[in-house]
């Protein structure tokens, strides 16, 4: 765990269990959301508790998320919270470049996806937001070095966005999903 409470992943077991697509959903959810029971978390993501349960079982045994026995009310109840405030890899930590590669694409589909679904939403829901949706692209001509710090400063954006006191100011204010990438590419 890092000082900002962001776990980093260096192991290739967790690695993969943290990038199975409805892995990925159900730690989402849990971030979004906080913590939750597995019939919750079923519903919202339309699976049957048995299927929630055994992938909350392989993300616990990863140490991703945890049991949450505090907030039970009844003995039927199972609670799930996450581990850590955020997860963090490096293609680098890993001898594996099969299990990289995969995560890697699987982590830009499950992007794209969150994209897609937010293009197809009705003409209501993209009015409701106006403006706010963007989409930016950018040719630079940058060393490593250069690409390693604009990185440092993007995820520092992002991280003080995320982890602001967010106002009681009576607004509504609804999850939104930020990603950016910053790879070298020729046009």
């Amino acid at each position: 765990m890092t000082d900002d409470g962001v776990q980093q992943v260096t192991e290739t077991q967790v690695l993969a269990a943290m990038t199975h697509p409805l892995r990925r959903r159900i730690l989402d959810v849990l971030k979004v959301d906080g913590p939750s029971t597995v019939s919750a978390l079923a519903g919202r993501l339309g699976q049957q508790p048995a299927n929630v349960s055994h992938h909350l079982r392989v993300l616990r045994d990863g140490g991703l998320v945890e049991p949450a026995p505090e907030l039970v009310r009844d003995r039927r109840e199972s609670w799930w919270r996450l581990v850590s405030s955020g997860l963090r890899w490096s293609s680098r930590d890993f001898e594996d470049e099969v299990v990289v590669e995969a995560a890697q694409m699987l982590n830009l589909e499950h992007h794209a996806g969150l994209v897609r679904t937010w293009l197809a939403a009705d003409e209501e829901q993209r009015e409701a937001w106006g403006d706010g949706p963007f989409s930016s692209d950018k040719w630079l001509r940058l060393t490593p070095d250069e690409l390693a710090e604009l990185s440092r400063e993007v995820v520092g954006l992002f991280d003080r966005w995320a982890q602001r006191d967010v106002p009681d100011d009576g607004e509504t204010r609804e999850p939104v999903f930020l990603f950016a990438f910053g790879v070298p590419a020729q046009p």
